[in-house]
């Protein structure tokens, strides 16, 4: 591994214009056909300089010949990647979350390129940490990084998921375990009231989804407003959103999912928050059942005997050139849910790829609303929680959005 200083023996980088532009305006990958010249032999990991074209300083990132980003840019300051950068990067993290929710135990702490820490996520539940790391230079600091975690919130553990596909792109193995401390296979933690569960070691993401915690609430918001409402929640996981309508007053929530293990938590919490008698966890293939259960003459219930319909899949999209198969799944979906819908319902529908931007989405939807002569109001536009970051300059930033609509008829 290279020295970890300014000095003119650390390997460097110099950038075409155009790429040299877009870290200057705050993106930190830097792509091959970015790269004019590399000066010295950087390993993957190593630290470079990151140069514009003119050789003037624009950064220092973590250099990796095995994956399509080159360089992620980590700092603008030509500073050593030591520990005290990692203790002042995670304490200025950790200031954000808590001056955003001061009264939470259980947030992400650090969402990599939206705290300008690319390949790094952290998610804190309670006293637990789980950390994903997807870049070889953060994987060869991963201990800085965990010293620095434990100097900053002293964790009672913390848990490592790279188990993620993003790793093999970056000639990095899968691993997944305790890497400090001890920890249960779940985490039990509150949001908003409400106990939940993360389970780091099998559980999508980290565990649990915590950047749809402000959408929990506003879709809460909306079923309190139809008190007795009937719910369909698709794709419910492990129920964050079912319990979050049940206890906001739904007079029944039928939740659909594929995954016995997620449905099995979903009702075990629902017991435990005292709304298992108005929560059904049915697993399904959410696309089956919308067919057999909307089509006419189909199983019951009939079309319109829902006042409530949430739509929260996994991402349909790789990359750009799935989006149009994306697209007709989204469709598909809408189509089904709509027909569902009664008058005056509640349609919440989110997409968390990065490929299929809002208005795309938006369009989707109503395209889908034409089709069963439905209109729609909306009532509310969505994105991801503020401890998951939008860096503008980074659109990859910004990936969850989603819609609340009332169906005028």
């Amino acid at each position: 591994m290279s020295v970890e200083t300014s000095s003119s023996r650390q390997p460097a980088v110099v950038l075409r214009p155009a790429e040299a532009d877009r870290v200057v305006a705050g993106h930190p990958w830097v792509y091959e056909r970015g790269i004019q010249k590399v000066q010295g032999e950087p390993g993957n990991g190593d630290v470079v300089t990151v140069l514009d074209p003119r050789r003037r300083f624009l950064g220092m990132g973590f250099f990796n010949a095995r994956s399509r980003l080159r360089i992620r840019v980590i700092s603008h300051r030509n500073a050593p990647i030591d520990a005290a950068f990692f203790e002042q990067r995670l304490g200025e993290a950790l200031a954000l979350r808590e001056r955003r929710f001061p009264d939470s135990r259980s947030f992400r702490l650090v969402n990599a390129e939206g705290d300008f820490l690319s390949g790094l996520i952290v998610d804190k539940y309670e006293d637990v940490l789980v950390v994903q790391i997807s870049s070889a230079g953060m994987e060869q600091r991963k201990q800085l990084i965990f010293d620095a975690l434990e100097k900053i919130v002293s964790p009672r553990a913390i848990v490592e998921r790279g188990d993620i596909a993003s790793r093999q792109f970056e000639g990095l193995p899968e691993l997944a375990g305790i890497a400090r401390g001890e920890c249960a296979d779940e985490i039990a933690f509150e949001l908003d009231g409400l106990r939940l569960l993360a389970t780091p070691f099998s559980g999508q993401k980290t565990g649990f989804y915590l950047d749809q915690r402000t959408n929990h609430r506003l879709v809460a918001e909306e079923v309190a407003r139809r008190p007795g409402a009937r719910v369909l929640d698709c794709f419910s996981s492990t129920g964050a959103f079912a319990l979050h309508a049940a206890r906001a007053g739904a007079g029944s929530v039928h939740g659909l999912d594929q995954s016995r293990e997620a449905l099995m938590t979903a009702r075990r919490l629902a017991d435990e928050n005292g709304v298992g008698d108005r929560c059904v966890f049915e697993e399904a293939n959410v696309f089956d059942w919308l067919k057999a259960h909307s089509a006419p003459g189909g199983d019951d219930p009939a079309p319109g005997q829902f006042d409530a319909v949430i739509l929260d899949p996994p991402s349909f999209t790789r990359n750009r050139a799935s989006v149009p198969n994306a697209l007709r799944g989204y469709k598909e979906i809408h189509v089904r849910a709509l027909k569902l819908l009664a008058p005056g319902g509640l349609l919440a529908t989110f997409c968390c790829s990065h490929h299929v931007d809002a208005g795309m989405f938006q369009d989707v939807i109503l395209s889908a609303a034409f089709d069963v002569r439905r209109v729609l109001r909306r009532v509310a536009v969505c994105s991801q929680s503020l401890d998951h970051p939008v860096i503008p300059s980074i659109p990859e930033t910004e990936y969850l959005k989603g819609f609340l609509f009332e169906v005028v008829r």
